[in-house]
């Protein structure tokens, strides 16, 4: 390497503290020219060189499901790449030449040479290293936050639109059905006496009694039945019987029954008061789906709540069955076709916890569970008690996780999905928030077609209740 060019490298903050005994680190590497819009490496590309920056401007990105995020820039006098080789991982982000730059290039033998023998600039990368991955872990951590409060947030949007819309056209039918009922009620004033008004009442009890009590029959049985009904009305002369036999055979109503009914009244009323009597029904069954919708939505409501805790203080004695139900309720959107199963020991005690940060767990575990069996497989979630430790289990029939990796999993971005579609802190996050914060540990054991996640929490107990440790 030229004497002017080992000068240029020479006055980089990085390397203003060599003496000229230490020069042959930097005779190690050469230099290179890369063109605008040139991309140096990509996400997930394995490490091979460290870079310092001469000449130009290097933008910093990564990938985030679909979307690309800046996270710094790199200019002249900077340099990169220590990061993965100190972790002896893939580059965790893509790097983009900007403008056209010049840059001082090490292959991985001659940045250990580096570290090795010059101790002002392996402190100096040391020190960057440490706070670009405190930086970075930190955005990340946020960010997987955002997007799982994202996530659930249109989870939980999917799952309140059903009941609010169901609710919202049974109060329109409502309206419609009830200026029904008061138009046949006039009707029916003309036409019925005093004794046929207690018989139609009586028999619009009875009706009411059994819509609550009456079983719904499979699909099959019913369709014959509204079939046998809307024959028997047909016939006796009360047009589109097949619009009232269904809310009837609801009721546990036949044939028979509507006989000995009408055998009681007028025979001009006939039409007019089985109509009144369907749409009285419809009017209870509207209200009933009206009831459970709402009910719904208040439930869907209250699982938030219980999910983040709101109102309550952070450190709490709690039932962890609490916190796994109202994660299950929050991620139900994406548990659709998932075969769940509980197996809650119910017995188990309360223990001392903090419990938005516990659901943060069972979130990150239920959450790779479901990718792990596609959305589609099955998943068990269960509790016991062993020892003095609760035990909260996930477990999940997916292709496992290969061995060769299973030692990195709690390693600082290690995914083992596609590119961009995981920060690899979930599993990290977790084991701090379970070891740390609870004084509990996270195990695992995984094989094709079984992998289950084991999380042991003392039982009786106190924990920290300070901040949570920085990233």
């Amino acid at each position: 390497m030229e004497d002017a060019l080992l000068q240029t490298i020479r006055q980089a903050p990085l390397f203003a503290g060599l003496k000229d005994d230490q020069l042959d680190c930097i005779r190690r590497g050469e230099v290179i020219q890369v063109p605008a819009g040139a991309i140096l490496v990509s996400q997930d590309e394995p490490a091979e060189c460290f870079f310092l920056n001469l000449e130009g401007e290097v933008r910093i990105s990564r990938q985030y499901d679909n979307q690309e995020v800046l996270l710094g820039v790199n200019r002249p006098g900077m340099f990169m790449g220590e990061i993965p080789l100190l972790l002896n991982g893939p580059w965790l982000a893509i790097v983009r030449v900007s403008k056209p730059a010049r840059l001082f290039r090490l292959n991985q033998d001659g940045f250990w040479h580096m570290i090795s023998t010059c101790p002002s600039v392996a402190r100096e990368v040391f020190r960057a290293a440490a706070n670009r991955l405190r930086n970075l872990e930190g955005y990340s951590q946020q960010r997987e936050k955002l997007v799982s409060l994202g996530t659930m947030a249109a989870g939980l949007a999917h799952e309140l639109n059903n009941p609010a819309a169901a609710a919202r056209r049974a109060a329109a039918q409502l309206d419609q059905t009830i200026e029904g009922v008061q138009a046949m009620f006039c009707r029916l004033t003309k036409v019925l006496k005093p004794a046929e008004w207690e018989h139609l009442l009586s028999a619009e009890r009875e009706a009411m009694i059994g819509l609550e009590k009456t079983s719904p029959p499979d699909s099959l049985v019913r369709s014959d039945r509204e079939e046998a009904l809307t024959s028997w009305l047909d016939a006796n002369g009360v047009a589109e019987g097949w619009r009232l036999s269904p809310n009837f055979v609801s009721a546990g109503l036949d044939a028979a029954w509507l006989s000995a009914l009408t055998n009681t009244l007028a025979p001009d009323s006939h039409a007019t008061a089985l109509n009144w009597l369907e749409a009285r029904l419809n009017v209870k069954l509207l209200l009933k789906l009206v009831d459970q919708s709402t009910r719904r939505v208040a439930e869907l409501v209250q699982a938030v709540k219980s999910y983040t805790y709101m109102d309550q203080s952070p450190m709490q004695e709690l039932d962890v069955h609490e916190g796994l139900e109202s994660t299950l309720t929050m991620l139900g959107h994406k548990l659709k076709n998932v075969t769940l199963v509980r197996a809650y020991d119910r017995s188990a005690p309360r223990i001392l916890a903090h419990g938005s940060e516990l659901n943060q767990v069972w979130t990150n575990l239920i959450d790779n569970a479901i990718d792990a069996v596609n959305g589609s497989g099955k998943i068990c979630v269960g509790t016991f008690v062993e020892g003095n430790q609760l035990v909260v289990e996930i477990v999940d029939d997916g292709s496992g996780i290969p061995p060769e990796i299973q030692p990195r999993i709690f390693e600082p971005f290690f995914t083992t999905k596609s590119v961009g579609s995981g920060t690899g802190l979930g599993l990290i996050i977790s084991n701090r928030i379970v070891a740390d914060r609870h004084g509990g540990e996270i195990e695992f054991e995984s094989r094709p077609g079984e992998t289950r996640f084991k999380v042991r929490l003392p039982v009786g107990r106190g924990q920290s209740s300070g901040p949570p440790p920085a990233p």
